[in-house]
């Protein structure tokens, strides 16, 4: 029953996709474009958008994206921006089920409509969802965090600090797993700073300047407890906080290559939001390896090769390796 009503639905369509391409070679026509072209144009659009509708209840959604984007086209050429930049959005969300690079092709098309129009907080929503488009279905991480970036441009120009920082949050998130930690320290250092003066957003603060200093402990162990100490003079709740209580732990851990002691730290800190411990296998070389899991980000602290030790004396290496774990969707 549902596979004969979809069947039936896919043929209307199809019929109205025939009926629009006539109109629009009317519109065409010398005659045609002396007597009523843009109306017929309008009528095009019309079937098209109908024919695009019927597609998504048939679930066809290469078509339905596709009778979109003709309509859209067609609005563009009406001058009709607004309805055209809705119509490559709605082809947009198609093609996502479908074919995502197409789907990435629409809302381009339609960012340069908004941001032409002077309408750049609604590009910067496209923009991320074309960085959730390489992020989950392209798996392009470069691109991602190029449109997050150029969506928290938009967001700033239009004192949407909010959406800004979300996006900025991203990119710190994906630089961390690129190791480019540098960058992620800037930014997650950068929204702390913001947050720790709003009271609305003061609580948050912790967790920024906590990311950072992991980060800062994928550098080097001084950078690290350097910038714990910065975080605590900016930020002094920072230093009640159970996040800085357990950096202080795992840099003292480390300062005595004490890896029992780094485990118990984690171990110690059961009510923290999303933090499980996990005893990797011993290495090849019998070092007890460290898996420390955080929210989309998780450190590794690894046996270090290049001191010397007695046999079966663990250490601590002082890099973090940092990845991000996909979203599911």
């Amino acid at each position: 029953m549902a596979a004969a009503m979809g069947k039936a639905k896919e043929e209307e369509a199809q019929r109205l996709l025939s009926e629009a391409e006539r109109k629009v070679r009317g519109a065409q026509s010398f005659l045609g474009g002396l007597f009523g072209g843009s109306s017929r144009l309008e009528e095009a659009c019309e079937c098209y958008t109908r024919a695009a509708n019927l597609f998504k209840m048939a679930k066809n959604w290469s078509q339905a994206g596709s009778a979109f984007s003709r309509a859209a086209g067609l609005q563009l050429q009406l001058q009709s921006k607004h309805e055209a930049a809705s119509n490559f959005v709605d082809a947009a969300n198609a093609f996502k089920k479908a074919d995502p690079e197409e789907a990435v092709n629409c809302l381009l098309r339609a960012i340069e409509i908004y941001t032409d129009m002077g309408r750049f907080t609604i590009a910067a929503k496209h923009h991320v969802g074309i960085a959730e488009i390489y992020e989950s279905d392209l798996l392009d991480i470069h691109k991602a965090v190029a449109h997050y970036e150029q969506a928290a441009e938009f967001y700033r120009g239009e004192e949407s600090t909010s959406s800004a920082n979300k996006c900025l949050l991203k990119v710190a998130a994906f630089a961390a797993q690129l190791e480019q930690f540098p960058r992620a320290i800037d930014i997650y250092e950068q929204v702390g700073a913001v947050a720790m003066d709003s009271p609305l957003l003061k609580y948050s603060a912790k967790e920024h300047f906590f990311r950072a200093a992991l980060c800062h402990f994928c550098i080097d162990m001084l950078n690290a407890k350097l910038a714990v100490q910065r975080y605590e003079e900016m930020f002094p709740a920072f230093s009640d906080c159970r996040e800085c209580k357990l950096l202080k732990k795992l840099l003292e851990a480390h300062e005595e290559q004490n890896v029992d002691a780094f485990t118990d730290a984690v171990r110690g800190h059961p009510k923290i939001p999303q933090i499980h411990p996990k005893i990797h296998p011993k290495s090849p070389q019998n070092h007890p390896r460290i898996h420390l899991k955080i929210p989309q980000i998780h450190p590794k602290i690894t046996p270090e090769s290049h001191q010397k030790s007695p046999p079966n004396s663990p250490q601590i290496h002082n890099k973090i390796h940092l990845k991000i774990t996909p979203k599911s969707t």
